[in-house]
């Protein structure tokens, strides 16, 4: 954990994130990235300069056969204030839609739910689970499926919502949280989504793999290069000025 946390305060402070006296609500989904978000900013709260509550916050998509319990269990043992909020997402987009491609609707109506459970809690800055590896992916998805150079940015400020979204994990790879879950004996909720690990990340996944393996430290530069470039809300050299 002490790892992660350095990692973890390093990309707040670089980005701003967090502001004296805010709660942050972390959207955890019960993957692995978002429990340890979770975990990591109820930690981060108790030795922060800046003072901030943390709650989690949980979509219940009504996909069959996902029990949110151990979360419940983890936000009481962290101290953690708990919300489910039940949204008919797997109905709409698997049964009566029966969408082909349901991750891009699916993501959207997850996102609508979040910001209209955060409005009426009245919190107005969420954690999300992305971390470096997602970056990359991201990016590269962007370049290679649409045309175009784009990233999702460490800070996201929703207008219409007027909600915040900040990803403290960006700097933490993907075997890091794989290992650092397992170490801590970190709940995680498997996923029976049908569309679960065929999806066209889990493909450009395999291309860095074979990537990084004919060109060592790529996925390190392409990130390198998000930063540099720099991406629209990526340059830490612009904050600090």
């Amino acid at each position: 954990m002490q790892h992660i946390l350095s990692l973890v305060r390093r990309c707040v402070e670089d980005y701003d994130m967090i502001d004296a006296g805010e709660t942050v609500a972390v959207g955890v989904s019960g993957g692995k990235d978002s429990v340890l978000t979770l975990a990591a900013l109820a930690h981060l709260r108790r030795f922060y300069p800046k003072k901030f509550d943390v709650v989690a916050v949980t979509i219940d998509s009504g996909t069959p056969g996902m029990d949110f319990t151990p979360i419940a269990d983890l936000c009481r043992e962290l101290e953690v204030p708990y919300y489910v909020e039940a949204v008919p997402i797997y109905e709409v987009v698997f049964q009566a839609r029966q969408e082909k491609n349901p991750c891009s609707l699916c993501a959207k109506f997850r996102r609508g739910a979040l910001s209209t459970k955060l409005n009426a809690l009245g919190i107005s800055k969420i954690a999300l689970g992305h971390h470096y590896d997602d970056a990359v992916e991201t990016m590269l998805m962007s370049l290679f499926i649409e045309g175009r150079i784009s990233c999702f940015q460490p800070v996201t400020y929703l207008d219409r919502t007027q909600v915040t979204q900040i990803r403290p994990l960006l700097y933490v790879q993907e075997r890091e949280v794989r290992g650092a879950v397992k170490r801590l004996g970190l709940p995680v909720v498997e996923n029976p989504c049908p569309a679960n690990g065929s999806t066209k990340r889990e493909e450009m996944k395999e291309l860095i793999r074979s990537l990084d393996q004919q060109f060592p430290g790529v996925k390190k530069r392409i990130f390198g290069a998000i930063q540099r470039y720099p991406l629209y809300g990526w340059s830490t050299e612009e904050l600090q000025r």
